[in-house]
């Protein structure tokens, strides 16, 4: 049982190449290189599995590029290579990259208060409490001002209410984000669409439009153009030589913990190489990390409706979704980690036991605080309960089970990997949240 509980954890865990190559920049008109899967030893079967789950789970783009090079891109429900799509809060890490620009530029210092740019009134803040607010703090989520309020998207000053002194208290709170568009055009002189146009979108190609939607500026683009950002972060905002953002500070801070409260949260960009993370519309912190399929080093642009940019850095390696939501979060983090799961087991290499099978167990309640009932259309067999190291925690066997609730106690809060051999000598998988 020792082996086998090893090994389930460890398919959990499979890595792809890491050995980082020089970076191909696509240009602005003409053909995007590609590598064919094969290449990269994935088999075509697994890459249709991995098309198979997006489609069933409402999305409508894919686009995986290698060292800046497209290997995957395919469009699912209706959906094309030049239609655009809302890229949700997946854009909040776009504004912090703008803030860098404008920084970079002299035009503001994110340690100044937000007031020096919006003016004094603002919020409904004491002028004390208003001016204590900083850009810095509208980046990572830290203004202290109340979240609960009924609609947390409004900015006007009423709605923008003291809860908590600056620096303080994280939130994911979308109204002071908002704001800082308005700060980046009183800092620049020139429109969000002007600034994103002439400072990102114009030198690496991408296509792309801000649009006032209640309350919000939502960004919208193409499959591609929102890989191109991607490829950008990658390359850490260096574009074919053309330094487009000349602070590797800043850089670095926007992409690594900005403050001691959410550690998986960077300058309006998600953190997976953290030892806890909280979630929107939660004040809970959450052991582990949110991706445990995920390399480490992953940070990504998340937004509403699963909208995805992942980057992982030493792999030279970026995926986008865009789509629908599938799950409902705001700003979910689950589906993440399924394609993860399926983007590990793309190499054809054999890995012992047959290949994973996802989507064949159903298990409620999921979150639980308890136990879970898990069910299977096969009989299941022996099982295992991983942490996000690899490391069983629990085993135990079913004894060709279609149905049962695996024996677990003294589990912490968290992400676990529960993994199973089916009747058919297949091996199925998928995620336990422990509230």
């Amino acid at each position: 049982m020792l082996r086998i509980s090893y090994l389930l954890c460890f398919f959990g865990l499979l890595p792809l190449n890491q050995q980082a190559q020089s970076l191909y920049f696509p240009p602005n008109n003409g053909a995007w290189e590609t590598i064919d899967p094969s290449e990269l030893g994935w088999c075509q079967e697994r890459v249709d599995s991995l098309y198979q789950y997006l489609e069933t789970n409402q999305s409508k783009a894919f686009v995986l590029l290698k060292d800046g090079k497209i290997v995957l891109e395919s469009y699912f429900n209706g959906h094309s290579a030049t239609a655009n799509w809302y890229w949700a809060s997946a854009a909040k890490t776009l504004t912090a990259f703008l803030v860098g620009q404008a920084q970079q530029q002299g035009l503001l210092n994110i340690n100044e208060p937000t007031s020096d740019y919006l003016g004094q009134g603002w919020t409904s803040c004491t002028p004390e409490q208003e001016q204590a607010i900083t850009i810095r703090n509208q980046l990572t989520m830290t203004t202290g001002l109340n979240d609960g309020v009924v609609n947390d998207d409004c900015t006007e000053s009423a709605c923008l209410e003291y809860l908590a002194d600056a620096g303080t208290r994280w939130a994911y709170h979308n109204a002071p984000y908002t704001l800082l568009d308005s700060v980046l055009q009183q800092a620049t002189g020139m429109s969000l669409n002007a600034w994103c146009f002439q400072n990102v979108a114009q030198p690496i190609g991408m296509q792309g439009l801000w649009l006032d939607i209640d309350y919000n500026n939502v960004y919208f683009s193409n499959a591609r153009s929102m890989a191109r950002y991607g490829l950008l972060l990658l390359a850490e905002g260096i574009w074919n030589g053309n330094d487009l953002l000349q602070d590797p500070q800043y850089f670095f801070d926007m992409t690594h913990q900005s403050q001691s409260i959410n550690e998986g949260y960077g300058y309006l960009t998600w953190l997976n190489n953290t030892e806890s993370f909280m979630f929107p519309e939660s004040q809970f912190v959450f052991p582990n990390n949110f991706a445990p399929a995920a390399p480490m080093e992953m940070f990504a642009a998340i937004g509403r409706d699963s909208q995805y940019i992942s980057v992982v850095p030493s792999q030279n390696l970026v995926w986008i979704r865009m789509g629908e939501s599938p799950d409902g979060l705001n700003v979910p983090v689950l589906l993440i980690d399924d394609i993860w799961e399926l983007i590990n087991a793309l190499p054809c290499e054999p890995i012992g036991v047959s290949d994973i099978q996802p989507d064949v167990l159903q298990i409620f309640p999921n979150p639980s605080s308890s136990g879970w009932n898990i069910s299977s259309n096969q009989a299941m067999y022996e099982w295992t309960i991983c942490d996000k190291a690899g490391r069983a925690i629990a085993s135990g066997n079913a004894y060709g089970a279609k149905r049962f609730e695996p024996m677990v106690s003294d589990l912490n809060a968290g992400y676990y990997i529960f993994s199973v051999i089916l009747a058919d000598g297949t091996l199925a998988r998928e995620k336990l949240i422990r509230l």
